[in-house]
């Protein structure tokens, strides 16, 4: 089985349809939204409704903190412009959009894998793995053998190993074996929204028939989805950040 991930939609319609059509060209039977669909992008009522009909088909979806602020109220420590996109998208949302975001679940354990949005140590406080150290606290709180999360917006795999965890820099394109004899750690990177510099949308691919994992990198009509976040009187600062991939 080809599993899909696909972590930090964010409203951007553009980038989502880009990495569906190239994550089903390569096969992929089962999907894994990590979440984050909304926040900062202009399309959220298209990207939750495309979620939430995967969903319907068998996907799996865990809770984001945008989708959290959306669909309750957001976090204290949300910065001004990602509270006035949140709340720009709660006027877009109908209250069946919003009630699919409030049902999502923090977590998701799936044979020898764990998906959530931020971490295994505290998944509610949103805390980022963005060091090995954090890496290795999430990797001891959890059992799993693989865990899949997103919210750092920069694609990273790390493994376990006596001390801190081991970090790997993946390259896109190219699978990377993840024997059983370690524990893993994967960020595929955002979709909507990356910050590494490249604005290509992310997302990966688990091979559960081989036990690999490949990183893409999906080109898409970026300056089309910062357009649409000018338009719609959003942010600049968002629109800024997409043709920048920062």
């Amino acid at each position: 089985m080809r599993i899909a991930l696909l972590a930090d939609l964010h409203a951007n319609r553009e980038a989502t349809e880009a990495c569906l059509a190239a994550l089903g060209r390569a096969g992929c039977s089962r999907y894994v939204f990590l979440g984050d669909c909304v926040g900062y992008g202009a399309d959220p009522a298209w990207v939750v409704d495309t979620v939430r009909e995967h969903v319907a088909g068998g996907a799996v979806a865990v809770l984001g903190n945008h989708d959290q602020a959306a669909a309750r109220a957001p976090s204290d420590g949300m910065v001004p412009e990602a509270r006035e996109a949140i709340a720009w998208t709660r006027r877009q949302l109908d209250p069946g959009q919003l009630a699919f975001l409030a049902s999502l679940p923090l977590q998701v354990q799936e044979d020898d894998r764990l998906y959530v949005h931020a971490n295994a140590w505290a998944p509610a406080e949103w805390g980022y793995v963005s060091s090995r150290a954090m890496a290795t606290r999430s990797l001891e709180a959890t059992a799993q053998r693989l865990t899949f999360c997103g919210h750092e917006h920069r694609p990273a795999l790390y493994y376990a190993q006596p001390g801190p965890a081991g970090h790997f820099q993946p390259v896109a394109g190219r699978p990377v074996p993840l024997p059983g004899t370690r524990r893993w750690l994967a960020i595929p990177g955002a979709c909507g929204q990356p910050r590494d510099g490249d604005p290509a949308a992310a997302c990966a691919i688990h091979d559960t028939g081989d036990g690999s994992l490949t990183f893409l990198r999906v080109p898409y009509d970026h300056e089309r989805a910062a357009a649409k976040i000018v338009e719609a009187g959003l942010p600049h600062a968002f629109a800024t950040r997409l043709l920048a991939g920062t």
